[in-house]
Order: structure tokens, then C-alpha cells, then sequence
């Protein structure tokens, strides 16, 4: 098919001319590994200091890689965006929780952000972390096969309750929910309750969705088994697929433990399974829905090409491409141009809670070959052309 994702017109459409600026300078730092060390360091030192670095950070990469500081907050960038046919993913960003308390602000912010999508077309979809309502100890030490504590039964008990509260608002808002996915010796635990709540509440149709990190290679059996799961109980899979985002400490884990990585080979076999499973869930869409979660432009192409040769219509409801705020313009504003369905994930919360979120963004950056360097590209490509012009 022609090579829709070179056109930065489009691209870049609803950038000013400051904007385009900042997020080439941003790049340039970013493909940098040594300033976003050193970056990255300083950042955590400030902030931990409570020196007044928080309007510098909005300013700048906050602004860049989020949409507000609360959901309100997101409006702007979220209706803007949908003038050019790309929706939204509100994502409530903060991470490494440890506190019941702020476990059940996690599940209220949640329920917020489920009634605000009920509301507005521009936003499809609601999503939350797994260790947003619970600890990451608990998934882990479920996922060992090790007995809970009497205490830890209770806890986690309370963690089911939270995730069932969500799935069931989803369901009687008819809101399409997504689960993250996160560290593989948590996830068995997430997979299961997950699957309870696609039993539960994917009935009729798709309202659960849950995450597969295909840089893993056992995730398509596990979709294979599930399917028969679902097929023999009669319930409706939901997924979204990505690549995934911990390798370094999934490597560096199955290393120091002594046991084989779940993580594929090499980048290709990754590329391989990516797309051998969202085949294998376009040739079962009569009982699935995905969320096509990818940066990747040859992905993107072959996932068009299948859709075409398939039959399938560009805005098929139980399909739809998705890319993170600030990255990938041009296959997100290109996708949305052509008709087909397209969200972006917005992350939002306050300044100082979102910046584990936002170190991790630049770092992925850094480590992903190509990627920055193809986004700095872009940018100066749209500069060049605005300069032309005037």
C-alpha cells in the first residue's frame, strides 16, 4: 500500500509552530543517553528536595508526554485531537503505590475517568495498571504459587472488590476498559483475575480487555488457551497488544534467578509474534476485539494490509490502533486521516506523581533503536516545509 505515515502536513496538523520546536528539542535530548541519565537523576534529586523545578517540568516534557494534571485538565488536548478523527485513553499515570489509601484514590480516579468517557465520544475507552489498585507483592507472591497470610487473603480480597468495581461501572456504562499488563512474575495473578472479569462482564460483547507484552514469546499460546476458555464458557476476549515495556529488568531478573527469559530471542521474533497474533485475533473476530498498541510503521502496514485483504471495514468497531501521547504523530494523525479507528493514550495526574511515569518514557526512547531518531525526522521534515512556505 502507498506510505501513508511520511505525510507530516498531516502529521503535525494541529502543532503550532512553538510546539514543533519544543518537541524537536525534546527528541534531541532524548536520543542523548547520557543527558537523560543525568537528566533523569537531577529531575528525581529536585524533586525529592522540593526544589520549585515542577513549572519547568510542565512547561516541557510534562506538557509534551500528558494531557493535564486532572481529567478536566485534558479537555483541550483531547478535543482538540478528536477534530482530526484521533480519540482518547484518559490515563491516570501514577505509579509505584504502595498505601490502601491510595489504592482506593486509584479505583475513585478510575470510576472518575470511566463516567467522564461515558460522556464524551472523543474518549472510548477507560484503562488502569493492575498495581494501581493493589500491591505489586501480592500479584507477585500469587504468581509463585505461595500461600497468602490470613492478612494478605483479606488485602487482596479487597484488590478483587476494586477491579470488580470497575469492570462492573465499564459494564453498565458500556465504557471499553483496558487492563495494563507489567513485570511477568506479577502477571499470572492480573491474567486470572482479568479472565474472571471477562467471564463476568464480556458476555455479550467486549466491555473487558486485558494486555499481551508480545516481546514475550508464550503470550500467543496463552491467547490460543484462552480462547478455548472462552469458546467452551461463552464469554468474548478483548486484548491489547504491545510489545511490551520492561525487558531490561525482565532480562536482567532471569538472569540473577537462573531461569529462561520470557522474552523473545531477538527484536524480530518480537516483530514475528507481534503480528502473528494480531492475525490470529483478526481471524477470530467474531469473538474478540483488539487494541492494535504499536509505534511500529511496518506493523502498522502489514495490520492494514490484513484488514484490507480481509474484508474488513477501516472503522470495524472491534478494531482499533493506538500510540502514546507525543509519540508517533504520523502513524496516529495518518491512521485517523484514512478511517480508521485510532486513540491516543493521555496520561494525566499531578506534576510529581506522573514523573516515574515520564523518566520511563524518555529512557524507552533512548533504548529503542530508530525510534527518536525517526520521530526527529519527522519534525524537521514539517520545519523545513513550514519554512518553505512562508
Amino acid at each position: 500500500m502507498e506510505k501513508i505515515f511520511n505525510d507530516t502536513t498531516v502529521a503535525f496538523a494541529l502543532k503550532t509552530d512553538t510546539e514543533l520546536d519544543r518537541a524537536y528539542f525534546l527528541f534531541k535530548l532524548i536520543a542523548n543517553e547520557p543527558l537523560v541519565r543525568i537528566g533523569t537523576a537531577v529531575t528525581n534529586f529536585a524533586l525529592k528536595a522540593h526544589l520549585p523545578v515542577e513549572g519547568l517540568i510542565r512547561a516541557t516534557v510534562f506538557d509534551h508526554f500528558c494531557g493535564g494534571t486532572t481529567e478536566e485538565d485534558c479537555l483541550t488536548v483531547v478535543d482538540k485531537m478528536y477534530t482530526k478523527g484521533v480519540s482518547s485513553v484518559l490515563d491516570y499515570s501514577v505509579e509505584g503505590k504502595e498505601e490502601e489509601e491510595q489504592f482506593d484514590a486509584a479505583l475513585a480516579m478510575t470510576l472518575k475517568t470511566i463516567a467522564f468517557a461515558k460522556e464524551r465520544a472523543a474518549i472510548p475507552f477507560a484503562v488502569f495498571k493492575p498495581t494501581g489498585l493493589g500491591r505489586f507483592y501480592l500479584y507477585e507472591k500469587l504468581g509463585a504459587k505461595e500461600p497468602l497470610t490470613l492478612e494478605e487473603q483479606k488485602e487482596w480480597n479487597r484488590v478483587i472488590a476494586r477491579f470488580d468495581k470497575v469492570c462492573q461501572s465499564a459494564h453498565e456504562k458500556d465504557v471499553a476498559l483496558l487492563i495494563d499488563a507489567e513485570e511477568s512474575w506479577m502477571q499470572e495473578a492480573a491474567d486470572a483475575l482479568v479472565t474472571d472479569m471477562m467471564r463476568k462482564y464480556n458476555k455479550e460483547k467486549v466491555i473487558v480487555y486485558n494486555t499481551l507484552q508480545l516481546y514475550r514469546w508464550d503470550r500467543l499460546d496463552y491467547l490460543k488457551q484462552l480462547h478455548a476458555q472462552a469458546k467452551a464458557e461463552g464469554f468474548y476476549i478483548g486484548m491489547k497488544l504491545v510489545r511490551g515495556a520492561y525487558m531490561e529488568k525482565e532480562n536482567a531478573r532471569a538472569e540473577e534467578k537462573g531461569y529462561p527469559t520470557p522474552i523473545c530471542e531477538s527484536k524480530e521474533a518480537t516483530d514475528v509474534n507481534f503480528d502473528a497474533t494480531a492475525l490470529y485475533m483478526m481471524e477470530h473476530l467474531d469473538q474478540m476485539s483488539v487494541f492494535l498498541g504499536t509505534h511500529n510503521e511496518l506493523s502498522s502496514y502489514t495490520l492494514i494490509d490484513l484488514m484490507e485483504a480481509k474484508g474488513l471495514a477501516k472503522n470495524d468497531p472491534r478494531i482499533c490502533f493506538g500510540q502514546l501521547y507525543g509519540m508517533s504523530d504520523n502513524i496516529s494523525y495518518n491512521l485517523a486521516a484514512h478511517g480508521y479507528n485510532v486513540a491516543k493514550y493521555l496520561p494525566f495526574g499531578p506534576v510529581r506523581d506522573v514523573m516515574p511515569y515520564l523518566i520511563r518514557r524518555a529512557e524507552e526512547n533512548t533504548s529503542v533503536a530508530g525510534q527518536t531518531s525517526r520521530e526527529l525526522g519527522l519534525l524537521k521534515t514539517e520545519r523545513d516545509r513550514r519554512k518553505i512556505e512562508r
